[in-house]
C-alpha cells in the first residue's frame, strides 16, 4: 500500500473516524430493539498512488429501488448465510454491484459499526485497490452508475455543505454533512462516513459548517433523482 494509505490506517487504528450526523450506539440499540438483527457491510475502496490523486468508489442507487432510491452509496449490503464474515460480505456485494474483482483488493481495516437512522448496524470495511479492474453498473436493478469520487474534489470547500431535514420516523430535525460529486449530492450515511474519513486522514480544509441548507432544495438540483425527503421549515433548516 502507498504511504498515504499506511498513514490513514495508522490514524484509524489510533482513533476511529467520527460519524457526524449518525446516531449513537446507545440510540441505535434502542431503535433496533424490536427489529430482527441483520448484519450488513459496505466496502470503502480507495485508489491512487498519491493522496492528491486518490479516490473512493461510489455507486448511485437506482431510483426504482425500494430502499434509499436515488441515493449515492458505498458498495455493500446484507450478509448472506454463506458469507464467512463482514469482509466477505463487502467484497461479494461490491462484485455484484460493480463487477470489481476481489483478488485486486486488500482490506486493511474494519471500522466500528455505524448505524442507520432505524438502528441497523453496518460494518464499514476499508480496503486498498492494489490491482484496479474495470467497474460498471453490474446490477442495474440496484445500481445505475458506478464512479470514482476524487478526494481532491471531496475536500474542496465549494463541494461541501451541511443539509437538514425532518426524520420520517420521529419528525425530529436532522443535520448532517454532504458533498457534491459528479452532479450528485452525497448525504446521509455515506456523507457521514466520508466526512469522518476525511477528518481522520487530516485532509480537511475550512468549509462553511454554519449554513444549513434544506435537503430537498439541493436534491431538486442534483442528479440523484430521489423522492422528496420530509420537509424542513423554510429555505434553511434552523439548527
Amino acid at each position: 500500500m502507498p504511504g498515504w494509505v499506511h498513514e490513514l490506517k495508522r490514524r484509524i487504528e489510533d482513533s476511529a473516524p467520527p460519524t457526524p450526523g449518525l446516531i449513537s450506539q446507545e440510540e441505535a440499540r434502542r431503535r433496533a430493539e424490536h427489529r430482527p438483527r441483520q448484519r450488513s457491510a459496505i466496502l470503502i475502496l480507495l485508489n491512487g498512488q498519491e493522496h492528491r490523486d486518490a479516490s473512493v468508489l461510489l455507486t448511485h442507487r437506482s431510483p426504482r429501488m425500494r430502499t434509499h432510491p436515488g441515493q449515492v452509496a458505498f458498495p455493500g449490503g446484507r450478509m448472506d448465510p454463506e458469507d464467512r464474515d463482514e469482509i466477505d460480505t463487502a467484497l461479494r456485494e461490491a462484485w455484484e454491484e460493480t463487477g470489481v474483482h476481489r483478488h485486486g483488493i486488500t482490506p486493511f481495516a474494519q471500522l466500528p459499526d455505524a448505524h442507520t437512522h432505524v438502528g441497523a448496524a453496518v460494518s464499514p470495511i476499508m480496503a486498498w485497490w492494489h490491482a484496479p479492474s474495470p467497474v460498471w453498473a453490474a446490477s442495474p436493478a440496484e445500481t445505475d452508475e458506478v464512479f470514482h469520487a476524487g478526494f481532491a474534489d471531496l475536500v474542496d470547500p465549494s463541494n461541501r455543505v451541511m443539509v437538514g431535514r425532518r426524520m420520517p420516523s420521529t419528525g425530529d430535525p436532522w443535520i448532517g454533512p454532504a458533498f457534491w460529486s459528479h452532479g450528485y449530492l452525497v448525504w446521509g450515511f455515506t456523507g457521514a462516513l466520508l466526512a469522518g474519513l476525511i477528518a481522520s486522514g487530516g485532509w480537511e480544509e475550512e468549509w462553511d459548517r454554519d449554513t444549513i441548507y434544506d435537503l430537498n432544495e439541493l436534491l431538486a438540483v442534483s442528479r440523484n433523482n430521489e423522492e422528496s425527503q420530509p420537509q424542513t421549515r423554510g429555505g434553511e433548516t434552523q439548527a
